[in-house]
């Protein structure tokens, strides 16, 4: 069972997010709170496998919740709520630690398995999210991938191949039996990837393979 945190500082939000993951199986929410704050408190009561935080919330907002949570229960993925208003946050959150972005008025089956993905160590983009955050992060889509495409230039072609299975917001158990390998091999595969990118996580991995035209933005 997925245990959940659900932080948003809007109750009749956390009502419509809590019925969409009480409808599947493997996913409880276990504590809800209005602000960063109460999120963090609540998680290192609850030690949950997820957090899953509004970007804008009073007092401490998802980012700084997200940071704090890094720092206190860096075993806990976190997951932001966003909107298409919030560009500048998405770009923010991507270096506080957040393992994956929903918006709040996406397909319901998106919230799903992006909680299903970062439980299980993976990224996960909605869609339509990473196209905004890739069309936010620089001037130009040509220049983008051009300059995407050079970063992935020294990866090998099996880096690659993890890189764009990472975009897919794969975890690394998926990624293993996509490629008929053992885990602990995409693990060492993924960290090598981070590493030579300079990157701190996979979400920011998983926006480099949108921008290199590894993963297909239908």
């Amino acid at each position: 069972m997925i245990r959940v945190l659900l932080a948003d500082d809007e109750a009749m939000i956390r009502a419509g997010v809590r019925a969409i993951l009480s409808s599947a199986d493997d996913v409880e929410v276990v504590a809800e709170a209005g602000d960063g704050h109460e999120a963090v408190e609540l998680a290192l009561l609850h030690r949950p496998e997820v957090c899953l935080l509004d970007i804008r919330m009073p007092e401490l907002d998802g980012l700084g919740a997200a940071e704090e949570l890094r720092r206190v229960l860096p075993q806990t993925a976190v997951m932001m709520l966003t909107t298409f208003s919030e560009d500048e946050y998405i770009a923010s959150a991507l270096g506080s630690g957040a393992a994956g972005f929903v918006l709040k008025s996406g397909d319901p089956r998106e919230l799903i398995a992006g909680v299903r993905a970062v439980a299980e160590g993976g990224a996960y983009l909605s869609p339509s999210v990473a196209r905004r955050v890739i069309s936010h992060l620089g001037p130009g889509r040509l220049g983008k991938q051009a300059t995407a495409r050079a970063r992935i230039e020294g990866l090998t072609v099996r880096e690659r191949e993890v890189l764009a299975l990472v975009g897919e917001g794969l975890s690394n158990a998926e990624i293993a039996r996509r490629l008929h390998v053992v885990e602990g091999t995409v693990k060492a595969y993924v960290s090598q990837i981070l590493a030579r990118l300079d990157f701190r996580n996979r979400v920011q991995a998983a926006i480099l393979a949108y921008e290199a035209g590894l993963v297909p933005q239908a």
